[in-house]
């Protein structure tokens, strides 16, 4: 008989994850904001606000998830380089908790990040290492963790399974608890967009599991491969880079689950440049451009359950704040530069809002 004991101590990891964690305790629930609509509507739209987070994004969550998913997996231990894919947000929370675990942390990056991301990135001691081609952050930085013994975290294959998605205070568990006191309580709709695909995927198994009548719908921008391989049930479609930031793929990754979405909605990225820039008017501070993306499907959907007389309520998400696209969504130059206009997409527009 041969006994291997590869038992390592585990008094790091057993520090990291109860770091990790009081991060969480710390932290109160992001709000759950009323939109105003005309009341003889019948129809109630809720934003959760997901850019109060420490790191003032969505992508909090995921980070939070996806280095406890790694500690415990004993693919981080002391001293461990972290690599991540990412075109912001997600670095930018995953530099918060590398730095609050002492780790070094390295962001690839298409070279075309705003440099509002960048920048948070280095203030929480983490380094970009920008790709002119945005197809080859991930071949890139699994490359990279190869290259300095690292881990490559890789968000876009391990979103889906790094959450619980039965709950454990998920974002599909606290939109139904804040949600529990209001006119119609179960949303018909709740609508979100897909960059890794980690968030429909654990808002649309929660749905089933606790078997609620809500439905899923997700958003894709130009550029991304997620509509036409959900529409045409091909998982090979390849796309350029969107230039709406955090959602969008070239490719359709690991963690988007096709079955999990009831309804998508292509969206031109003039539209959701035009809708972040109306709503953050109507709610008096600027939104990021997932949440115009947002915003596109919503209003179709409620066009549509006002035609069918229906009333209800529709949920979707404020992803990040507007204040890191100064440069870009909110610059009339930068608008002019990449050719969109805006007057067609508030032409098509107008006639849905209020």
């Amino acid at each position: 008989m041969h006994l291997i004991d590869r038992s390592l101590d585990r008094s790091w990891t057993d520090w990291a994850i109860t770091t990790v964690e009081a991060d969480a305790n710390r932290s109160a629930d992001t709000h759950l904001l009323p939109f105003p609509l005309p009341t003889e509507w019948g129809i109630d739209l809720y934003l959760k606000d997901e850019s109060v987070h420490p790191t003032g994004s969505l992508k909090h969550r995921l980070a939070r998830s996806l280095f406890l998913y790694a500690v415990c997996n004993g693919w981080v231990v002391r001293d461990t380089p972290v690599i991540e894919a990412s075109s912001g947000s997600t670095a930018v929370s995953e530099a918060y908790f590398a730095r609050m675990l002492n780790l070094p942390f390295i962001a690839v990056m298409p070279s075309s990040t705003s440099r509002a991301k960048i920048s948070q990135i280095e203030f929480y001691g983490g380094q970009a290492h920008l790709v002119d081609d945005g197809t080859q952050v991930v071949a890139e930085a699994r490359a990279l963790a190869n290259k300095v013994n690292g881990h490559f975290m890789d968000q876009f294959t391990y979103a889906e399974r790094a959450t619980d998605w039965r709950g454990n205070n998920n974002i599909a568990e606290s939109i139904y608890e804040q949600m529990e006191l209001e006119k119609h309580p179960i949303p018909d709709w709740i609508v979100v967009g897909a960059g890794t695909g980690g968030t429909s995927a654990t808002i649309g198994r929660y749905v089933r599991y606790k078997r609620h009548h809500t439905r899923l719908c997700v958003v894709d921008p130009e550029n991304s491969a997620f509509f036409a391989s959900w529409r045409d049930h091909d998982p090979a479609v390849e796309a350029p880079s969107s230039r709406i930031e955090g959602i969008g793929r070239p490719t359709v990754e690991a963690s988007f689950i096709p079955s999990l979405v009831d309804a998508m909605v292509k969206v031109d990225d003039a539209e959701s440049i035009y809708l972040l820039r109306w709503a953050s008017k109507r709610l008096g501070r600027p939104l990021g451009g997932s949440t115009g993306t947002n915003l596109v499907a919503v209003f179709q959907l409620i066009a549509q359950m006002r035609e069918n007389g229906d009333t209800g309520s529709i949920v979707s998400l404020i992803c990040d704040p507007g204040q890191r696209y100064a440069t870009t969504y909110f610059n009339d130059e930068w608008i002019a530069d990449h050719d969109i206009d805006l007057t067609e997409a508030e032409e098509r527009l107008n006639p849905l809002l209020p």
